[in-house]
């Protein structure tokens, strides 16, 4: 997968709130949000190398780029067009919010609801894969790189698209959260975004503030084909 210029940090939250709102979130969401249409109104995202890498990435996966946008660039593009980003639940939308500022690929899942070990590795078109939104299985397409569990389930079909299975909702309270870039992307700067979202996450969704529970999995320098084992 390195090979392919995949570099990834994972980090583990736990015990946080993501039912109830956050006053001091909305007023902070509102004016990032701004500067963010102020920032990309006009722009031509295929001119921004950290964005292009992700379909650069894709072409030496040798994935369609037409059907395959990648998450922060979905994002910029209907925060542009619509003036404001989709509200799905407090910690989505910090993590949405961190995607477009950093223009890194952002997703977090449920940990109540992953089996085993989570592996990124490529597809061999046997994997179980339920896109969010969707009710019933989509064939996989052997040869993308996915992140799968121990059930031989698709979590996130390249930086693409999550599934419904882990996906986080209000009641969901642990979490682990892939931050993810391309060749166009530092290590260090990857690094960076994992720890801010861990602290705006530990700020506005309360989670506990101890030393044990939030922990990071580096792997960008790493085999990432290797499982990255959750605690239990």
């Amino acid at each position: 997968m390195l090979d392919l210029g995949v570099k990834i940090v994972f980090a583990e939250v736990e015990d946080f709130d993501n039912s109830t709102d956050s006053p001091e979130w909305e007023a902070q969401r509102e004016e990032r949000l701004s500067k963010l249409i102020d920032c990309w109104t006009g722009k031509d995202l295929h001119a921004d190398p950290m964005l292009e890498g992700f379909h650069i990435l894709h072409d030496h996966a040798h994935v369609r780029r037409k059907h395959n946008v990648p998450a922060p660039v979905t994002l910029i593009k209907l925060l542009v067009k619509r003036g404001d980003a989709p509200y799905i639940n407090k910690v989505v939308d910090i993590y949405n919010t961190l995607s477009m500022e950093t223009r890194l690929a952002l997703g977090a899942h449920d940990l109540d609801h992953v089996e085993g070990d989570v592996t990124l590795r490529v597809t061999d078109g046997s994997e179980l894969y339920v896109p969010l939104g969707e009710y019933l299985p989509v064939p996989v397409a052997a040869g993308e790189y996915s992140y799968c569990d121990d059930s031989n389930e698709v979590l996130c079909r390249l930086e693409v698209r999550q599934v419904n299975k882990t996906a986080t909702t209000p009641r969901t309270t642990r979490a682990f959260f892939i931050v993810q870039g391309n060749e166009a992307t530092p290590d260090s700067y990857v690094v960076d975004a994992a720890q801010r979202l861990v602290e705006e996450i530990t700020r506005y969704a309360d989670a506990f503030r101890g030393p044990q529970r939030v922990r990071f999995a580096r792997r960008e320098m790493q085999d990432v084909s290797n499982p990255w084992q959750s605690r239990r």
